[in-house]
């Protein structure tokens, strides 16, 4: 006796062997042997033999009509043999019972299983729905694999067009315009990204690390909605100075200006005068909603994305010829010794005589100009003068530095200015620490010290950048964290440091200074004036999301700044490049800030110069492979000072990197493992 019966799901056959109970010993075509239980014996038949059988029975399954058999069903519940006698019109042959078996379980959108044997028919309109469903799953098969086509030969199918960005970076995985991209790239063995690329839905690598970029921090485009432009109170007095800013070329946001004044005492009066556009934004209006949303401008070489409209900018920026809003902060010094003899703070009309650019005096103003008294060049007195108080400023902060038990900072590592035009990029090399960046570097940490003083002081709270160590105590790494109160910041060695002097392109340096007015106009009552209080929950939120967005947009900006490192490489046609070891595996190119990794690279001393082949380099994965050629004999001069920074891990270089480096898309390059300064801020 044979058996057809049901196992797991799927029917078999076999020859019983034996019987003992409910259940049968029973041996498959295959000579494999099992246990069947009685209540899964679908049925029990003599001839033909099981492997006939159950062969006769799928080609009679393939035959069957499913919607006449829907139609013979009718609407109540039903075994398969009594369904069987009205579609074959005779009590069915084993082979046709077990073919219509097959045919209705096969068939879960005509036939719903009840039981063992037992089914009900679908009602109509699920069973049309669902016909439906299988259609048009068949058309999209039929449109996906045109769409498949299509990308295989190059071309970038028009539906797909609108759709690029999303595709490439938060695709609905259900859709037939991604799983056809997906198909597409797997059988070109390439990535999405790639295929994009060579169909030209995504014009270029620059445009993929851009576009990435904008659809997660700007989905709704970098533009600007319009908006009325502030403006400054028009009674605020004017100041009798003559103020010159000092930055970059390329720089359109001028945070920053100086005036010299030598007083009838003998005494000279130095004014810090910072961008004030904290005295036409309020808080909570229409544009601070604009810079709370962006936290900060965003740089790469060659563009940058403004936190704030270019109008607004425009309206509060430093620009020569004009009386600006300022903040200005002054400070009476002692020339004998350049000790402070007082400070005051002001909310101004400033007037601006020159915009001073690094890119027309680095050749003109340097230590040994400076010593002599040598050359010609605008506010040259001015600037000797403020030279030799960044020089004591700076000597006050080492002394602090290693009362605070850190060693001096190193001034001659390396930094890296991008220009880009025309898709062709100017990387040039600066050594950190000119007399132009010092002065501009010591002037603002004093200005962010003192206000952060201030604020203090007043019972006001303000956002701080404070470095210590970390959990562990002092053997712990150093770091850096944004708080509310007065704490020191160990790296610059200041009691505190308040992020003050950059309001045109950091939402930090604007609430503060909305905080420093509060202090300057009220006194006293500030705390009851200023817009934050202490324990405000909007301040720490503040805090968070910038901390989160300036993370963001410093990861952006290396990635970018490395691609123009890359793009650089292919546009000298550089074959073999020489590179500084930073620490093991790690180097860093010569000439430009590109950090690699070699893989099985011999133990070299750090510091040491080699030379590399260049093998490869990928502008969209942003690698680079090169090969060892040859280890220098002798070390380059400088470079253990320039890679030699302090394991305190943050932003000890804040000096130079934050406040002088102005030059939009430059980069400080150190020891990529400790993270300090790679880079400290996304320069302005």
């Amino acid at each position: 006796m044979n058996v057809f019966f049901e196992e797991s799901g799927d029917f078999k056959v076999g020859t019983v062997l034996s019987q003992a109970g409910e259940a049968y010993q029973v041996e498959m075509p295959s000579g494999k042997r099992t246990k069947v239980k009685s209540k899964d014996v679908m049925l029990q038949f003599d001839k033909p033999d099981a492997a006939t059988l159950l062969d006769q029975a799928k080609a009679i399954a393939g035959d069957v009509d499913l919607e006449f058999l829907w139609e013979v069903a009718g609407e109540d519940e039903f075994g398969f043999a009594e369904l069987g006698a009205e579609y074959f019109g005779h009590a069915p042959l084993p082979a046709e019972a077990a073919g219509l078996v097959l045919a209705l379980h096969g068939a879960p959108i005509y036939f719903y299983k009840k039981g063992r044997g037992r089914y009900k028919a679908a009602p109509e309109q699920s069973l049309r729905a669902a016909l439906a469903g299988i259609e048009k799953k068949k058309q999209q098969a039929i449109v996906q694999a045109s769409y498949v086509e299509e990308l295989k030969a190059g071309r970038l199918p028009a539906s797909m067009q609108p759709l690029v960005q999303q595709l490439l970076f938060k695709p609905d995985k259900n859709s037939i315009e991604f799983k056809a991209l997906d198909t597409a790239a797997s059988e070109l063995q390439t990535t999405p990204q790639r295929l994009m690329l060579a169909t030209k839905g995504i014009a270029s690598a620059k445009d993929l690390h851009m576009s990435r970029f904008l659809f997660e921090h700007f989905p709704r485009g970098a533009g600007f909605p319009p908006v009325a432009v502030p403006s400054a109170p028009a009674d605020l007095p004017l100041a009798d100075v003559a103020a010159f800013s000092i930055d970059d070329v390329t720089t359109t946001e001028i945070d920053d200006a100086f005036s010299v004044q030598e007083l009838d005492d003998g005494t000279v009066r130095v004014g810090i005068h910072i961008a004030a556009p904290g005295l036409g934004i309020r808080p909570d209006d229409a544009i601070d909603k604009i810079a709370r949303a962006r936290m900060s401008t965003v740089y790469m070489p060659g563009d940058k994305i403004t936190m704030l409209p270019d109008e607004v900018v425009n309206a509060f920026t430093l620009a020569e010829g004009n009386d600006c809003p300022a903040l200005s902060l002054y400070a009476v010094l002692n020339p004998d010794d350049w000790s402070v003899v007082s400070t005051e703070t002001r909310a101004e009309r400033v007037p601006v005589k020159n915009n001073l650019r690094h890119n027309d005096l680095d050749e003109l103003v340097n230590e040994e100009t400076l010593a002599s008294g040598e050359g010609e060049y605008p506010h040259k007195a001015e600037l000797g003068l403020l030279w030799k108080w960044a020089l004591k400023l700076e000597a006050g902060r080492m002394q602090k530095r290693e009362a605070f038990g850190l060693k001096p900072e190193q001034a001659n590592r390396v930094d890296f200015n991008f220009y880009v035009e025309d898709d062709v990029v100017t990387i040039v090399r600066r050594k950190r620490g000119a007399p132009l960046d010092k002065i501009v570097a010591e002037l603002m940490i004093f200005a962010n010290s003192t206000w952060g003083k201030l604020l203090h002081d007043c019972g006001v709270p303000g956002i701080y950048r404070s470095q210590g160590p970390g959990a562990g105590g002092w053997a712990a790494k150093m770091q850096v964290r944004m708080v509310t109160h007065a704490a020191p910041h160990q790296g610059l060695g200041v009691d505190q440091y308040a992020w003050s002097t950059s309001p045109l392109r950091r939402y930090t340096d604007l609430v503060n200074q909305w905080q420093i007015i509060a202090c300057a106009t009220n006194g006293v009552t500030a705390p009851l004036v200023a817009p934050f209080k202490h324990r405000d929950a909007t301040l720490f939120s503040i805090v968070s999301a910038f901390d989160a967005a300036y993370a963001a947009y410093n990861d952006f900006q290396q990635n970018m700044e490395r691609y123009w490192c890359l793009r650089w490489l292919g546009q000298e046609h550089a074959k073999q490049v020489d590179a500084v070891v930073l620490k093991d595996e790690v180097l860093r190119l010569v000439e430009i800030p590109l950090v690699i990794r070699l893989p099985g690279m011999p133990q070299v001393a750090r510091g040491a110069q080699v030379r590399l082949d260049i093998v490869r380099w990928d502008e969209v994965d942003l690698a680079l492979e090169a090969r060892l050629l040859e280890v220098a004999a002798v070390a380059p001069e400088g470079a253990e000072l320039e890679l030699e920074e302090e394991e305190e891990g943050a932003d000890t270089g804040e000096a130079a990197a934050t406040e002088s480096a102005e030059a939009e898309g430059s980069v400080t390059v150190v020891d990529p493992e400790t993270q300090t300064d790679v880079p400290a801020e996304p320069a302005a």
